[in-house]
């Protein structure tokens, strides 16, 4: 199995970008295609972008296209997400998530492992 664990998370102001990244441990990270997924309170958890264990295919939510970026990088074993002209309705907690397969999953059932979470909070 893999661990992760996010960071990156913090209170920032309306058009802010932060870096969110999530740390693997344990077995290969390269087999893994990664996913990033957020919730915020009294709500689901929704998904916001995945990469495939390559990194060659990526996939957003509508709401965040253009303004997220995943990336992993292989040889660090960490997947980041690069979040931009942030808005109120971005705020939540930010998790990533692992999935044993070359291509990622949209809904949460689709991943095996889960980091703690990071808090992003926007203020208009």
């Amino acid at each position: 199995q893999v661990q992760l664990v996010e960071s990156g998370g913090g209170l920032v102001q309306a058009g802010d970008s932060l870096r969110l990244s999530c740390a693997a441990s344990g077995r290969t990270f390269s087999l893994y295609a990664m996913g990033w997924f957020r919730q915020a309170p009294g709500m689901e958890r929704e998904f916001v972008a995945a990469i495939s264990r390559s990194g060659g295919s990526t996939y957003y939510a509508d709401s965040v296209l253009g303004r997220f970026t995943i990336s992993r990088d292989n040889a660090k074993n960490t997947v980041y997400l690069q979040v931009s002209s942030l808005k109120p309705e971005d705020t939540a907690v930010y998790y990533c998530a692992a999935r044993p397969a070359p291509y990622y999953g949209t809904y949460y059932t689709a991943y095996d492992y889960w980091g703690q979470g990071t808090q992003v909070t926007v203020s208009s």
